[in-house]
């Protein structure tokens, strides 16, 4: 069982019994986890252990008692608890928490979110932001623009319907329904008026720029010196979010350009941007923006990124650090449409995508961060490592990778090695045991090798798959052995004894981790190989036996 994380927690059987029950801090859990993405709490095991105490009895009608007194304590908070058994015997309760569609707190008032292992209390403008993602009526569903829905555009109508029919997404007994029933059914009206949504996608030009927050779009370019050199704009509203995509990718002159990279004794032409990966930041632009608040996209292209911004903030329950793990849709309805038609890949974000497809490419990952008011998302125009393209290509050609299994191997292939500890940041993992999935079946292929314990282990793309895949790849210290490395920094002592453990890596191996070095110093420090003078910054290394 794994620690603590965004989605789970462990709480002591005390909590709900006796003089030392806590049912206000369990409330606050419960309220953090719908706020959040849900989640599960183990009540019953204590913080550390994996199992509740051997033999442990817990009434059959606590898990009841507990959930009507949640009921009393927790506002828009629906819970599920149920008794279980583990196999030392042990009794514990499973308490079942899904995310709230509207706006949990405590019966006082207070707004709890779930961020990793923590319940963070929300306060001040957030509480407005969160009263707004979880809006009882949705700004999609209003029809307060009063149009009715005969006054649709009917090229936009019949081109729409016509893709809807062709999906093979969309379920037979969705694509027999008429075209008025289809406009109900995707919520592109309400009775005789269009909603919101359906003047987005269906509606007439004047009408959607009526709306006063339909997406306009600027494409601008930047050189060297950060000087604009073009400029595009879709401001007139004739496109609905749908046509922008498709659009946007064609007219942008950028998104052809290409250059040539060295393969064997030939050159290939390789895509600046890859298709893929610009739909997929399109999409996120469009379909997760909030369409309460005015705000172009900007997409800026520089010599050697590309950088999307969108209007809002990220949804209330995602984070830069979350993002590729936690899915919150903020316009339901416009999501929907998007995954019917197969422009957006499932109900996600569409960042395990982009994180497969530019790591395959030998990229750099998107990163993301807020801005203010605004999201930016930046992807690198610059092939960082060809041979991963090589390697990728034919690791999956021969094992059939997952996702996961892709994701994981070219961050290993691109970092050359990562402890643990540095595998499940980049993964934006809570706890080292998380990475089991990720890891797959890539050990037992052969193709990442490890080396250490625990949160120290080191994994590397092992040596003989690019012997076996015939890869060419530098020979590089990132992957050297422990005892390899230990004699390497007590021969280099016995040349310059007194030295600082940085002087010390720069010499070794400057691609070789500071920790690895430090951790090697310390090996051999204990078995009396090595001694040191001073602290800290001032400590300075010298070999005992110096020859």
């Amino acid at each position: 069982m794994a620690g603590e994380h965004h989605h789970f927690e462990k709480k002591s059987l005390r909590k709900v019994m006796g003089g030392s029950a806590d049912w206000h801090g369990l409330a606050e859990s419960c309220v953090a986890f719908a706020t959040a993405n849900g989640g599960a709490i183990y009540i019953g095991i204590e913080d550390g252990d994996d199992k509740p105490p051997a033999n442990q009895i817990i009434a059959p009608n606590l898990p009841t008692g507990i959930t009507q007194r949640i009921g009393q304590l927790a506002v828009n908070v629906s819970l599920e608890a149920s008794l279980h058994v583990s196999d030392n015997g042990g009794a514990y309760i499973e308490l079942i928490i899904p995310r709230s569609t509207s706006v949990p707190s405590t019966s006082g008032g207070k707004y709890y979110l779930r961020e990793g292992d923590r319940n963070r209390p929300i306060v001040g403008d957030e509480i407005l932001r969160l009263l707004s993602d979880r809006a009882t009526v949705s700004w999609e569903s209003l029809t307060s623009a009063g149009i009715p829905h005969s006054q649709v555009d009917p090229a936009k109508l019949s081109a729409l319907i016509g893709r809807i029919r062709a999906s093979d997404r969309v379920k037979s007994s969705v694509k027999e329904k008429t075209d008025d029933e289809l406009l109900e059914h995707y919520s592109f009206a309400d009775g005789r008026l269009l909603t919101n949504l359906g003047i987005l996608c269906i509606g007439r030009r004047q009408d959607r720029a009526a709306l006063g927050t339909a997406p306009v779009v600027q494409f601008i370019k930047y050189d060297e010196h950060d000087d604009k050199l073009n400029k595009l704009v879709w401001d007139d509203f004739s496109l609905s979010p749908i046509e922008l995509v498709d659009a946007i990718w064609t007219e942008v002159p950028d998104f052809r350009e290409t250059y040539e990279l060295p393969d064997g004794l030939f050159r290939k032409l390789v895509p600046a941007y890859d298709e893929t990966v610009v739909r997929e930041l399109l999409v996120n632009a469009l379909v997760h923006r909030p369409y309460t608040q005015r705000g172009d996209i900007f997409l800026k292209s520089f010599p050697d990124r590309l950088e999307v911004q969108n209007p809002g903030p990220l949804p209330i329950g995602v984070t830069p650090a979350t993002v590729l793990h936690v899915t919150v849709r903020r316009n339901e309805g416009l999501a929907r449409v998007f995954h019917d038609l197969k422009l957006m890949d499932r109900e996600g974000s569409g960042f395990d995508t982009m994180y497969e497809v530019l790591l395959g490419q030998g990229r750099d990952v998107p990163h993301l961060r807020e801005v203010q008011d605004r999201v930016e998302v930046t992807i690198g125009r610059r092939i960082l490592k060809p041979s991963i393209i090589d390697l990728l290509g034919k690791a999956n050609q021969s094992y059939h990778l997952k996702q996961r299994e892709m994701i994981c191997l070219g961050l290993l292939a691109q970092a050359e090695h990562m402890t643990a500890k540095q595998l499940v940041g980049a993964l934006m993992l809570d706890d080292v045991d998380e990475l089991r999935p990720w890891l797959g079946r890539l050990q037992g292929f052969g193709l990442v090798g490890t080396a250490g314990r625990t949160k120290a282990t080191r994994y590397f793309v092992a040596s003989d798959v690019m012997r076996r895949l015939d890869i060419a790849v530098p020979t590089t210290l990132g992957r050297i052995e422990p005892h390899r490395l230990r004699a390497l920094i007590e021969e280099d002592l016995r040349r310059y004894p007194n030295s600082a453990a940085g002087e010390i890596n720069r010499r070794v191996g400057a691609e070789i981790n500071a920790k690895q070095i430090k951790r090697a110093l310390d090996t051999l420090v204990a078995d009396g190989t090595v001694a040191f003078e001073g602290e800290k910054r001032w400590r300075r290394y010298r070999a005992v036996h110096n020859s």
